[in-house]
């Protein structure tokens, strides 16, 4: 057969589908991938998964997922024209074939179901006799119902919360609890009110304080200082260990975030320096703090303004938007995720002691290339909070000192000067200031998700903010 030459449109870009099954109905065929705007919708985030529910009308079908993966293949049409004649006979002979080619377009994404498919739970109650009954009329409620419909005597049908999340076979690796190994030590903190005693604690070498301690560490342990020195040996690591020490004499009590905000530091080389210089506080207004050594804030009615606040975003009707239409995404769900598992996932890239010995690189390598890199450094806004921004995540916890407006300060400051007791809720701030804190901040969170609605109007072009009295 010789070479054919045909046009090829390069502009046109296709996505294809490996469709697992037989297709007779091409629109039925799109209901299970969710139809155009749904294929459409996966294919704009190149982190999620294409879904096939082989029973789109049935809540409870668990999908099978498509693995997105990048190709370079075209799309040819080809026609068969066959030219056939009758002789004097009446016999039909072939006079001629022709093969039509066109390139339609290139494929440059390409959706493939290679994982397996989960278990299927039907509502349907078997009665005796063996005969199965389906239960979706009774337990789907598609429209506005009576009392009646949810006292109705049904057969209990509990659907598992959650499926696999995934669908690839892998290897469980067993092991020993790690209770059971030898040598281990329950860590010193009380485990009568703790969950998950069962993962051994990081050896990192921090020193941990309650609130409920009578005295705070001086100097870090042993171990800490000898695990800094043997991996500060390049002059990136020793100008790193002066920036956090300004740090801490700046203000003596940082969270993490702060610190990866203010100096560029890997977070694995970060995890052996902070417990060299300052130690970690579990409970009390403090907590998820690092407290510069020999400082107890307790004893200082100053340190009030470094006290943390759990602060998290309300959601609700009587809020102004439900769940789903938070402006602030959640970071993880269990219900939505993305990329669960692959088949051809990146391996993830380990930081070996000798990457952390001689000083990483802008190019994450051992090469040091620029020492003032910025690659590590977060935003201020992961810490800092400012009127008229919303917070990066749904769950932020602030140091006070870190609320940037007026308002918020005047509660903060209510009493100063008339500190008398540091309580383990409130600190030395009086009671319920992190409520007032708190109410007030959502206050001005709802007004700004307002303001960039379109149609709903504010009360005035300035935030709200309680009188601190």
């Amino acid at each position: 057969m010789a070479a054919v030459s045909v046009e090829l449109q390069q502009e046109r870009r296709l996505v294809c589908v490996e469709y697992p099954g037989v297709v007779r109905d091409v629109s039925k065929m799109l209901q299970t991938l969710g139809g155009e705007e749904g294929v459409s919708r996966i294919y704009a985030d190149s982190a999620k998964r294409l879904e096939l529910y082989f029973r789109p009308k049935d809540p409870y079908c668990h999908p099978v997922c498509a693995n997105r993966f990048p190709t370079s293949s075209l799309l040819l049409k080809i026609k068969k024209k066959t030219r056939r004649r009758r002789t004097e006979g009446g016999e039909v002979t072939v006079a001629e074939v022709k093969f039509d080619m066109e390139i339609l377009g290139i494929i440059t994404t390409v959706y493939k179901f290679q994982g397996m498919s989960d278990f299927q739970y039907l509502a349907v109650h078997t009665e005796a006799g063996c005969k199965n009954t389906s239960m979706y009329d009774k337990v789907l409620m598609l429209k506005p119902e009576k009392e009646e419909f949810f006292n109705q005597e049904l057969p209990l049908y509990i659907p598992p919360p959650i499926f696999s999340r995934l669908d690839t076979p892998v290897d469980y690796f067993y092991r020993p609890e790690t209770q059971h190994r030898e040598g281990y030590n329950n860590p010193p903190v009380s485990g009568e009110n703790l969950i998950g005693l069962s993962r051994a604690r990081r050896p990192h070498n921090a020193i941990f304080v309650n609130f409920e301690d009578d005295e705070v560490p001086m100097k870090p342990l042993e171990a800490a200082v000898q695990t800094w020195k043997r991996l500060c040996t390049n002059p990136i690591d020793r100008k790193m260990e002066e920036e956090l020490r300004k740090l801490f004499d700046i203000r003596p009590i940082w969270s993490r975030n702060a610190v990866k905000a203010n100096i560029s530091v890997h977070p694995d080389k970060l995890k052996v320096l902070l417990p060299y210089v300052a130690y970690y506080m579990i409970t009390g207004p403090w907590r998820s703090l690092w407290i510069r050594y020999g400082y107890d804030p307790r004893k200082n009615p100053e340190a009030k303004i470094y006290q943390v606040l759990d602060f998290r975003i309300r959601c609700g009707m009587k809020y102004g938007y439900a769940p789903n239409d938070m402006p602030v995404k959640a970071k993880r769900s269990t219900y939505n995720y993305s990329l669960p598992i692959t088949v051809k996932k990146t391996p993830s890239q380990l930081v070996t002691m000798h990457d952390l010995k001689h000083g990483l690189g802008t190019s994450g390598t051992g090469a040091v290339k620029k020492s003032a890199s910025n690659k590590y450094k977060l935003k201020d806004s992961v810490y800092v909070f400012r009127e008229g921004a919303l917070p990066p995540y749904r769950q932020m916890f602030y140091q006070l000192c870190d609320l940037n407006v007026e308002g918020l300060q005047k509660i903060i400051h209510r009493n100063d000067g008339m500190e008398t007791e540091c309580t383990e809720r409130d600190g030395w701030c009086l009671q319920k200031t992190s409520d007032d804190l708190r109410d007030t901040m959502s206050l001005m969170i709802r007004q700004i998700i307002r303001s960039k609605r379109p149609g709903e109007k504010l009360l005035g072009s300035q935030t709200i903010i309680p009188s601190p009295a």
